[in-house]
């Protein structure tokens, strides 16, 4: 095999797609959802077919393997290579054509499959396959792993789904697959005419076979369908460079039942007897998968079954039927939904389960590998029991949960893949469990493909000659084995190449507690499996959503919260980043991060990018010169008090209008030239505070039920003042009784999120000094500012250890201002407002603290409306630093500048972020935004 040199040079000169060899794209694309990793030698992103031909004619000259991918969703390691990968994503991602009348669309590999959706959706069309990354995941990936998804009952399998599709050999023939020989390669006939009667023995009868090349496709009674037999050989053929697929119709009203079941075996052992109600689904899931069962009907486990109709009645008619039936087949509750956001809401409980299933009840790892057998329906119960029997036989522990009126099963297993006796032990399950499968007369694999995981157990349930014949089939396509070799046929063992294999046995020394990972920062960092949630491209409904906001802006996988983790990975693995905490490559990947915490509360698996932001800043700069605006930005709170304390604030605010000046102070503290700096307030709020007659500014009253801290947080306190002042007034009208702490404490937020975390323990254990004797009573402390609030919550604790009770107490008394309301004076009803709202859920408050206080406190003012989700752009000091201006701005025109414009007039604008306030002044044309404290104090005249 040549150099790697050779090679991308070769590449350069024959495509015009974009070739990339570095260490960021090589290290970005070592893993897939799946327990494996094959380290690329490079990367490229084709523009058409012609690039997809050019680059294959170079990889055969060149003898470099080559994998397809898509989205990077695939659970048995079949979207990795050691040669070139093919990232469709970028450019051969648009759909060509949509036929409304026939019902077909056609379609590049790299088209997300919601995107898609929505262009038939027009037409009352949809891709009758869903998989529960449907926001993500592309057609050609789907077509590769012939994906199914949760309507598979009623639209079958993607291989149901196909028209004819478009591929390139690896010795660069083009073909056209549909029904017929026509497009076949080369010697294919023949070994099918050979084998006729093995092939109507060889492949067990269920809706759910996954597992190998189907070749039955290509049985004379079956119409040889070329094209369907493609589908689901993972990219082991031939190269997928368009796609004509069937549409179906979309009904126009869906309803949700969801029965609860006493457990998972009685869901199972009732969902077959659904299928004669026609419905499109029939989900399950178990009660160990659901972070909260709020919104579910009584039960230990679940099933989810939709229904459509022409009306909404007679979705709801369906519905009904079916848990009229179910009652009666053991059933303990049900609920029928026809509500479009509450439908929603219960699929977004279910589809999560895909990331959730990630951990054990205690917090310990589970892993995919057995993600998705299935057996036939009929046979599900039986299965499960044997299934759970054989984990305890092997001292494993995992919750089946996913297709069960189609008898396919996913499951995370707690594999201890990490020791050498553990990846023996993962060993003798697989093939224990293959035997259990095949008995039962299921398939390996139900929807995901067997890949790495699975395929060299492929004889236990076809047998030695048909998987014969899948490698001689496989040598007709691609006789140079240049195609995803070691997948299917041929396949490495199932347990080589694990991607856990190069991390360090031992923790590594770190700033922050990870106390949901036991202290170990690579066990934070491999909660990332890939399920790539943060690849969306957009947010959804308002206020969903935020994570992430980067990858919205600029499409680039390294500005995911998965490719940062990837790259964290690979740092942390030495082998392809081998700088460690000095990379330059997770240094740059993690600059676009807004540390905005959405992935915290977003990611399935509760990745929080910005908290290993903060601790790769700390290691990436200890002994190092940092950045000019980490010491502006992240020293803020010091420059305000200085200020403060000097009387220099009018000075500091008429200099900052002095264009030259701006300018040059801009420059100096690393600001970005096209940000205002902000105006500081000639009076702090602790100034005002202590300056009112009927104010003991320092001394603490006597504790009681009606008495709440105020926390002086920098940017009320320094910045927006007026806010503060508002919160007073709002607080004690509804009755409680107001203290304001001394100006010396600090959350520490801009030295966490600059990566200054040996300051930030310094900052925030004066702090707990300071208010150790404020918090004997049990007062809460409402902090008006989100990121503050946040930070109180998360960091506080995190970073200086979970055994500081001092630390634990102030974390625990924190609340919002709506928080506070609700919890100190129920019986007060706040001025009636009567106004429409728009604005943004701060980033910080969805993510760590939640808004339902704050929902129902508009609510009872008469603010109606939804405020949007995502991120305002501008994230404390990310938006002000120089070079991230246009992301910034980006940010900000995605949802909440959007919604400001279109506002009615009388619209209140909510935003209880500083610097969401600051961006929609600066970036909105001058619109202001208001704390909701502010809103509800101007009531109050």
């Amino acid at each position: 095999m040549n150099d790697h040199g050779d090679l991308e040079r070769a590449l350069r000169k024959a495509v015009s797609g974009d070739v990339d060899f570095s260490t960021t794209a090589r290290a970005l694309h070592t893993m897939d959802a799946s327990n494996y990793r094959r380290v690329p030698q490079g990367v490229l992103a084709p523009r058409d077919a012609d690039d997809v031909a050019a680059a294959l004619t170079v990889c055969r000259e060149h003898r470099v393997p080559v994998v397809a991918r898509g989205a990077g969703t695939s659970i048995a390691g079949q979207a990795t290579g050691v040669g070139l990968v093919l990232d469709f994503t970028r450019h051969m991602n648009q759909i060509t054509a949509l036929d409304a009348d026939t019902r077909t669309a056609t379609v590049q590999p790299g088209v997300i499959l919601d995107n898609l959706r929505n262009a038939a959706g027009r037409h009352g069309l949809t891709f009758g396959p869903d998989p529960s990354t449907h926001n993500r995941c592309t057609l050609g990936g789907m077509i590769g792993n012939n994906s199914c998804g949760s309507h598979s009952v009623a639209w079958g399998t993607t291989a149901d789904n196909v028209h004819r599709l478009k591929v390139i050999t690896s010795g660069g023939e083009r073909l056209s697959l549909a029904q017929g020989w026509e497009g076949a390669p080369e010697g294919l006939r023949p070994l099918v005419d050979a084998e006729l009667k093995l092939l109507r023995t060889g492949f067990p009868e269920l809706p759910r076979r996954i597992s190998g090349y189907a070749l039955d496709a290509l049985l004379p009674e079956h119409g040889v369908d070329l094209a369907r037999a493609y589908c689901g050989s993972e990219g082991t053929l031939a190269v997928l460079t368009e796609a004509t697929v069937r549409l179906v119709e979309a009904p126009r009203a869906r309803a949700l039942a969801v029965l609860g079941y006493a457990d998972e075996s009685a869901a199972a052992e009732a969902a077959a007897a659904l299928l004669p109600h026609g419905p499109l689904t029939v989900e399950g899931m178990a009660a160990d998968l659901v972070r909260g069962a709020e919104g579910l009907p009584r039960g230990g486990a679940w099933l989810f079954v939709e229904t459509g109709g022409g009306s909404e009645a007679e979705a709801r008619a369906r519905a009904e039927a079916i848990a009229k039936a179910a009652s009666g087949d053991g059933a303990v509750d049900s609920l029928v939904v026809t509500d479009p956001a509450g439908q929603r809401a219960l699929w977004r409980v279910r589809e999560d389960a895909s990331g959730t299933a990630t951990r054990m009840p205690d917090g310990s790892e589970a892993w995919p590998g057995w993600e998705d057998c299935a057996v036939p329906p009929a046979r599900l119960g039986a299965y499960l029991r044997d299934f759970r029997a054989l984990l305890a036989d092997h001292g494993l522990r995992g919750t089946p949960y996913g297709h069960f009126g189609d008898g396919c099963i996913h499951v995370r297993i707690d594999f201890d893949l990490m020791s050498e006796e553990g990846v023996r032990g993962f060993r003798r399950f697989s093939e224990d469990l293959a035997e259990v499968v095949v008995a039962h007369g299921g398939s390996l694999s139900g929807e995901h493909g067997d890949g790495q995981a699975r395929a060299e157990l492929l004889p236990k349930m076809y047998g030695n000659d048909l998987v014969r014949l899948f490698e001689r089939v496989k040598g007709a396509w691609d006789p140079a084995d240049l195609l995803n070799p070691g997948m299917l046929v041929r396949p490495a063992p199932l347990d080589v190449n694990l991607r856990f294999t190069p991390l360090p046995r031992k923790p590594v020394d770190v700033a922050f507690g990870y106390p949901h990972d036991g202290g170990d920062f690579s066990a934070a960092v491999r909660r990332c499996v890939g399920v790539a949630k943060c690849r969306t491209e957009s947010t959804g409904s308002a206020g969903s959503g935020v994570m992430c906001p980067s990858f919205r802006v600029t499409g680039e996988e390294e500005h995911s919260t998965r490719g940062r983790a990837r790259l964290l990975h690979e740092m942390l693995a030495g082998e392809v980043v081998k700088d460690g905490w000095h990379s330059t490559e997770v240094r740059e990947a993690l600059d676009l991060c807004l540390s905005c915490k959405g992935c915290r509360s977003d990611c399935p698996v509760g990745v929080d990018m910005a908290t290993y932001k903060a601790e790769f800043l700390h290691h990436h700069y200890e002994g190092r010169r940092r950045p000019a605006s980490h010491y502006a930005m992240g020293w803020l709170p010091l420059w305000l008090r200085l200020a403060s304390r000097t009387r220099t604030t009018r000075l500091a605010n008429a200099l900052s209008r002095v264009g030259v000046l701006a300018g040059l102070a801009k420059r100096l503290a690393g600001i970005a030239p096209e940000r205002e700096i902000p105006r500081l307030a000639p009076e702090t709020f602790r100034g005002w505070w202590l300056r009112q007659p009927s104010r003991k500014g320092t001394q603490i009253t006597p504790p009681s039920d009606r008495l709440v801290i105020l926390w002086p947080d920098t940017f009320t306190d320094h910045l927006s003042p007026e806010v503060g002042r508002a919160a007073v007034r709002v607080l004690e009208d509804a009755g409680l009784t107001v203290f304001v702490p001394g100006s010396g404490v600090c959350c520490g937020l801009t030295y966490v999120s600059t990566g200054q975390l040996d300051r930030a323990r310094k900052v925030l254990s004066r702090t707990l000094d300071h208010m150790e004797p404020l918090l004997e009573g049990g007062a809460p402390v409402v902090v008006l500012e989100p990121s503050c609030a946040a930070a109180l919550k998360s960091d506080l604790v995190e970073l200086l250890g979970g055994d500081d009770e001092r630390a634990r107490r102030l974390a625990s008394a924190v609340r919002t201002f709506a928080e506070v309301l609700e919890e100190r004076a129920p019986d007060w009803h706040p001025p009636r407002i009567d106004r429409p709202v728009v604005g943004q859920t701060h980033c910080h408050q969805h993510a760590v603290l939640g808004d339902g206080p704050e929902r129902r406190l508009r609510q009872k003012a008469g603010l109606e409306g939804e405020l949007s989700g995502g991120c305002c752009g501008l994230a404390g000091n990310f938006g002000f630093e120089a070079g991230h201006y246009e992301v910034s701005r980006a940010c900000a025109e995605e949802q909440l500048l959007p919604a400001v414009r279109s506002a009615p007039p009388s619209s209140e604008i909510l935003a209880d972020g500083f610097s969401c306030r600051t961006q929609l002044e600066q970036l909105g044309e001058g619109v202001r935004g208001r704390h909701l404290a502010e809103v509800l104090a101007e009531g109050l005249r």
